[in-house]
């Protein structure tokens, strides 16, 4: 179901500003704000759940997110709208960022900026998953299946295919829709 009050231009505008919010990282996390709490397009149930399934699908998972939502919202001319916002400006600010980068890359306030910008991307990832873990997270195999995949991943540095092919059964056959939701 699309939603004819919210114009193409608005959608484009609204993925232009999470992409300049986030240059540098952090993409997930003010793609949440903006959609779920901001604008409310969608519930965080449904933002998680597109999430999920933008992952999953090849391709860059915030232009399929873009994709996914301007898709709910406007269909074809929504999703087009939504990938137009999110890559044409941050697309010029990266090759123009790219060729300065390439003729001062030895300066060390260009080395600190760098720095400084991957310490914010970090802290904006992490409370995004602090944001949706609370909302997510309410029952005891909820916890299990986020604390195996997060020990898995970062202390053990296993492969995301092989988490995926391990634990995705697991927690679809736990969140069925004929098993009690948490």
């Amino acid at each position: 179901m699309t939603d004819r009050a919210i114009s193409a231009w608005r959608i484009a505008w609204m993925f232009n500003r999470i992409a300049l919010a986030s240059f540098g990282g952090g993409l997930s996390a003010w793609s949440r704000r903006m959609v779920v709490e901001q604008e409310r397009w969608m519930s965080d149930a449904e933002f998680l759940s597109a999430m999920t399934v933008c992952r999953v699908l090849p391709g860059a998972n915030q232009v399929n997110l873009a994709i996914f939502v301007g898709a709910k919202l406007r269909g074809a001319a929504g999703a087009t709208a939504a990938v137009l916002g999110l890559i044409a400006i941050p697309a010029l600010l990266v090759v123009a960022l790219g060729a300065l980068y390439t003729a001062n890359r030895h300066f060390p306030p260009v080395q600190a900026i760098l720095r400084g910008m991957t310490a914010a991307a970090v802290a904006l990832s992490l409370s995004m998953a602090f944001k949706t873990g609370r909302s997510c997270l309410r029952s005891l195999p909820a916890w299990m299946l986020f604390g195996a995949t997060l020990v898995a991943a970062a202390a053990f540095r296993i492969p995301l295919l092989l988490l995926l092919a391990v634990l995705a059964p697991v927690g679809m056959w736990w969140a069925w829709p004929s098993r009690a939701m948490p």
